[in-house]
């Protein structure tokens, strides 16, 4: 058997019971070290789970996944994914793979920021096309992601925005000369995802980004309990503030659609900058019905 299992978003204790008998029960297990991270290290989850864990990097899943399954048709293997299982297309392509040498599959599912971004008070099914921000480089600013944003503010809906990270990546002069070095992990922060959708929104001039009429939700470490943050306020705002007031990574923003509900925007409000602003943004640009 081939179980792809959820790890859920915080430590290594968010695994589900059905997720850690599986995992107990494996020949190998592989901790897939890419798409996201868990807030603690490997060897936590190790002594939690009571296996060694094998870390899969992105060459290893993309094109070794060959070596991940093998013997899984005789034997239970495992792939950890941070989150849900099924939140990435890769992992999606390894159950198809599985599947095509006759490979039986198992998914176990957990949260994921897809449904913990409900902490912010907004209505998951208020929710249009979750989009992601990469980072912009000297002479790259893919902006396909606004049109994207612009069809959910069109529809009033709410867009949830998911924060480049960069993990095991090479220079591109490393990568140009085939050597294997790799760069430290990066993780985007809020102030430099606000400042990339202002830059585009400069450009764009959509007017679906505007700084100071534009309400947006700051959230990091979702589901990490004390060390989860959730800021709210404008764009403008929210650029304003340090760096410190937003947490640890990993970040993730919500851009607010004008359908947003009375109850949405005043639970929001509770996370605010600024109170007061909120409430002025909400009423006069919004169009939201607060008493």
């Amino acid at each position: 058997m081939f179980y792809i299992v959820g790890l859920g978003l915080c430590d290594e204790k968010d695994i589900t019971v059905r997720g850690l008998e599986a995992v107990k029960g494996c020949t190998r297990v592989y901790l897939e070290a890419y798409t996201s991270v868990l807030m603690v290290q490997k060897e936590r989850l190790e002594a939690y789970y009571g296996k060694d864990l094998i870390v899969a990097d992105r060459d290893m899943v993309e094109t070794e996944s060959d070596e991940i399954l093998r013997d899984a048709d005789k034997e239970d293997v495992a792939l950890l994914v941070v989150g849900d299982p099924l939140g990435a297309t890769t992992h999606t392509d390894i159950v198809l793979r599985a599947r095509s040498q006759k490979i039986p599959v198992r998914v176990i599912h957990n949260a994921s920021i897809m449904n913990a971004i409900g902490a912010c008070g907004l209505q998951l099914y208020n929710f249009g096309q979750t989009v992601s921000l990469v980072f912009f480089t000297d002479t790259w600013m893919p902006d396909s992601f606004y049109d994207r944003v612009k069809e959910n503010v069109d529809l009033g809906m709410h867009t949830l925005l998911l924060l480049d990270i960069k993990v095991k990546e090479q220079s591109e002069e490393n990568l140009a000369r085939g050597r294997k070095i790799y760069e430290p992990p990066r993780y985007m922060s809020i102030t430099q995802a606000v400042s990339q959708l202002a830059e585009i929104e400069e450009i764009r001039q959509g007017g679906i980004l505007t700084p100071d009429k534009t309400l947006a939700i700051a959230m990091s470490r979702v589901g990490g309990g004390e060390e989860e943050r959730i800021v709210s306020g404008t764009l403008a705002e929210l650029l304003d503030q340090p760096s410190q007031v937003f947490g640890e990574p990993l970040h993730s923003l919500v851009i607010v659609g004008k359908r947003l509900h009375h109850l949405e925007a005043e639970y929001a409000e509770s996370f605010a900058v600024n109170p007061q602003t909120w409430r002025v943004v909400s009423r006069d640009v919004y169009g939201c019905a607060l008493e």
